[in-house]
């Protein structure tokens, strides 16, 4: 027998008991009320903890405050401030009058992470500082965690940034306006306008860089394109950085202009001697500690300059190394190395500094350059430098190129070598100047070989149908910090001679004031006689070259000759005599007397030795060079010479 079915279950809604429906109007009422009366500046405090939360800092709205819910929410507010490090004077890192903060509520909600894809910023203030330690204020909230917070773009309407680096005596003062993006979703680059001081000169600032949030990720290129001055010196930089609060590695094409590459060196610590006018422009890179400039090309002066050159940084002192090539070097612009200004007449290239030590030097008496040499740039960096010049450009002086490799180590500087090819010949030297003192002790060995005697004096009538080499040695040491000084100082020794060779005849009698042979060769053509040897040979002491040997020997005369010169006063002190091979009645032969200074030199007869008209001539086969003098000064051009030839070759 089958059993009964159970009868089914049924459900029904019962009604509210009147207790149950007083509490849900109750609520429904709450809930309409709250939505009718709630105000989001009551989120204010939650708002704030959660920022002091994620970055460390104090934060406050001190306006109001209004939310646009969302899967990405909206928050403004007004009146904002920003807490700074702790070390820093200013409580304040950063404020605004206005500021619009869009974050992912879901990524924050199940990941902790915080996302915020945009920040529009009315008004705002930035303050960028350096602590003791060297961080930066920028670097803040904890890290170590796992909640960590990413950034979108930032709008800056009337922004304001002040960046500080008391070590670094720097502070810049910048306004920014972020500028207008051709993409809703492209991130807005700033405009940049600034100034300050950068390394403690007077600092401006142009350009364009990249969202001020990129600043945070330092592992990313940050893009710039900015132009600076600080001073009279000029730059463009336009490239990427990678964290460029530390400069830790970035990539720009570099351009530096200004009127004298010496003022660098309070910019950059790289010390340079006084030039005219410069502009180069180069990539400009790091590796590490070092600091390159590469593939530069550019002018200082009247000179093209291109090459390479790299600053290592994180020793006792900086490194600088480099290679530069000059194709056209104008000789005058290396006027600074010995303390001189360069040409400043004409189209010369020079700054205003420059023109007024030139006016000031014409009117000195005096030559020799007295500009001391600054004793803290030479101790301030080490330095290994090659420098070569195709073609010099000298209009009063037969120089044809230039070899010169600069070392510096710890004041010590060395010349090794200073090559120049003169007049088809070449002079060679070494030069050491220690300035580990303070006075500098200065050696140099100059050799002179085969300068071409027509060429050397191409401006001199006389000398431009002349035939011969000419050569030398100096071997000197001066103290002093002057090129002035060191000459003033000097001692050592110096010789000069010239083997087999012609030369004017017109000079030579001249030389011997042979008045009916020089009105013979003026009315008519002058004519070239032939030379057997001429040569110079002076000891050095405190800075006055005393003659021990003087002598010209041609086929009509042989001059011989006593005195000094002296490197100190500057003055010339020589006394020629003249001895004839040859008979003239109007012959007048006395001693010529070359006096003066270096700027004003004189020449004239002796007339006090006037010799009676018609003197018999010496016969100069019995007036010989020194046989000791001889054996170690060679002077002719090789094997053909009477005098020996070494310094001709």
């Amino acid at each position: 027998m089958n059993a009964a079915p159970s009868p089914r279950r049924r459900f029904a809604l019962r009604p509210l008991s009147r207790a149950g429906a007083i509490i849900l109007g109750v609520l429904a009422a709450v809930i309409v009320v709250v939505a009718i009366l709630f105000e989001w500046n009551w989120l204010r405090r939650p708002i704030e903890w959660v920022v002091e939360k994620q970055t460390g800092r104090s934060f406050h709205i001190a306006g109001n405050l209004d939310v646009d819910l969302g899967r990405v929410t909206t928050v403004r507010g007004d009146a904002l401030t920003f807490g700074n490090a702790a070390w820093s004077k200013v409580p304040t890192m950063a404020a605004a009058d206005r500021a619009e903060v869009s974050m992912e509520v879901l990524p924050f909600v199940f990941k902790r992470e915080t996302r915020i894809p945009r920040i529009h910023l009315t008004r705002p203030q930035l303050r960028l500082e350096s602590g003791p330690d060297g961080t930066g204020n920028w670097v803040f909230g904890d890290t170590s965690g796992e909640s960590r917070m990413t950034f979108g773009d930032l709008r800056i309407d009337q922004g304001r940034l002040l960046f500080l680096d008391p070590k670094a005596k720097t502070d810049v003062d910048v306004t920014l306006d972020s500028a207008k993006t051709s993409a809703p979703d492209e991130a807005s680059a700033v405009n940049v306008d600034g100034k300050g001081h950068w390394a403690g000169s007077r600092f401006t600032l142009a350009g364009q860089v990249a969202s001020p949030l990129a600043l945070r990720d330092t592992d990313k290129p940050y893009r710039i394109d900015l132009r600076a001055t600080a001073g009279p010196t000029r730059a463009h930089a336009r490239g990427t950085l990678l964290d460029p609060f530390r400069l830790r590695d970035f990539d720009l094409q570099l351009m530096l202009a200004g009127e004298d590459m010496e003022d660098l060196f309070p910019l950059i610590g790289i010390a340079t001697p006084p030039t005219p006018p410069y502009r180069l422009d180069g990539r400009f890179t790091r590796e590490g500690n070092t600091w390159r400039y590469d593939g530069f090309t550019g002018v200082v002066g009247d000179s093209d300059l291109s090459g390479s050159a790299a600053v290592t940084v994180g020793r006792e002192r900086p490194l600088l190394k480099a290679n530069l090539v000059s194709k056209r070097l104008d000789f005058d612009d290396l006027a600074g190395f010995v303390g001189a200004p360069p040409q400043t007449e004409g189209d010369e290239a020079s700054n205003a500094e420059q023109r007024a030590k030139a006016v000031a030097l014409a009117a000195d008496a005096r030559l020799l350059p007295d500009t001391p040499y600054d004793l803290t740039k030479l101790r301030a960096m080490d330095a290994d430098v090659r420098w070569k010049a195709h073609r010099i450009n000298a209009p009063s002086l037969p120089i044809d190129d230039m070899d010169a490799h600069l070392l510096l180590d710890a004041g010590l500087l060395r010349l090794e070598p200073l090559n120049f090819g003169v007049a088809q010949g070449d002079i060679r030297s070494q030069i050491r100047m220690d300035a580990r003192n303070d006075t500098i002790r200065t050696q140099a060995k100059i050799a002179m070989r085969g300068l071409d005697l027509g060429e050397l004096f191409p401006q001199a009538e006389l000398t431009r149908s002349a035939v011969g080499r000419i050569g030398g040695d100096v071997t000197i040491a001066g103290t002093g910090n002057s090129i002035a000084g060191i000459l003033g100082t000097a001692d050592g020794d110096i010789a000069v001679g010239m083997g087999r060779g012609q030369i004017s005849n017109l000079l030579m009698e001249l030389a011997g004031l042979d008045i009916a042979e020089a009105l013979k060769f003026l009315i008519t053509k002058d004519k070239t006689v032939p030379v057997r040897c001429a040569f110079g040979d002076f000891a050095v002491k405190d800075g006055v070259m005393q003659a021990r040997t003087l002598a010209f020997d041609s086929a009509d005369t042989i001059i011989v000759g006593k005195g000094q010169i002296s490197l100190k006063d500057e003055t010339l002190d020589l006394e020629m005599r003249p001895r004839p091979k040859d008979r003239s009645i109007l012959a007048l032969r006395s001693p010529l007397v070359v006096g003066g200074t270096f700027k004003d030199p004189s020449f004239r007869p002796d007339f006090k030795r006037l010799g009676l008209r018609g003197a018999v001539a010496v016969a100069l086969g019995t007036i010989t060079p020194p046989a000791a003098l001889l054996a170690t000064i060679e002077v002719g051009p090789g094997e053909d010479s009477a005098c020996g030839g070494q310094y001709a070759k």
